[in-house]
């Protein structure tokens, strides 16, 4: 079923279950996560191909267009605070993923698209030759657990170590890699070959000097 959806473009890919800070002051995402508190419902994160988070301004007076992936993800506002008039410190988590058949630019300058959300990761078991994925990803959140506060460290629970799309999703925020390869992950649709490809990204940076 095709639906609307407010857009949020962001330099970033978000992964379900992935969560995600954001500092908002652009009078377009005030209205947009006040809307979201008032309703409950989620907006949608797509990934930014040019263009910045911020709108800025080209020669004279029009705005730079931003343009985004048709594949993203729908973050749920958990948290907010209003530190201060005129801005919005958020926290959310990633949904369900979806694909954008078309997208335009109000007036005020939000991005709203019409899609249809995607199934949610089947639940697959990591299989014997990919559990030093999960054990090496537990490893590194003890690392973090030593350094910084709970509500800080990049994975938060509900933690589902045996579970393919849920690690290989995590490993994808932990890793440095460019967004084009996160999204690429993103828009796989078998959590297995998903984590089977993260596996590779660890074997190749254990191999570089």
């Amino acid at each position: 079923m095709v639906q609307r959806i407010e857009l949020f473009p962001l330099s970033s890919v978000l992964f379900p279950g992935g969560h995600l800070n954001l500092r908002i002051f652009e009078p377009r995402y005030l209205d947009l996560i006040q809307r979201c508190l008032k309703t409950g419902e989620p907006f949608g994160v797509v990934a930014l191909t040019a263009g910045g988070e911020a709108r800025q301004r080209g020669e004279g007076e029009a705005f730079v267009q931003e343009s985004f992936e048709t594949l993203g993800t729908l973050a749920h506002v958990d948290h907010c605070e209003r530190p201060q008039p005129g801005l919005l410190q958020v926290r959310c988590t990633g949904g369900q993923r979806f694909s954008l058949s078309r997208s335009e630019c109000l007036a005020h300058g939000l991005w709203v698209g019409e899609g249809r959300l995607l199934p949610d990761d089947a639940a697959v078991p990591v299989p014997p030759d990919l559990l030093r994925v999960s054990r090496n990803l537990q490893l590194l959140l003890s690392q973090f657990e030593q350094a910084v506060a709970a509500e800080d460290l990049p994975l938060q629970p509900p933690y589902h170590w045996d579970d393919c799309g849920w690690l290989a999703n995590r490993w994808c925020e932990i890793l440095p890699l460019p967004q084009l390869e996160k999204q690429r992950l993103l828009a796989l649709d078998n959590p297995l070959l998903r984590l089977e490809l993260v596996s590779d990204q660890l074997d190749r940076g254990l191999r570089q000097p």
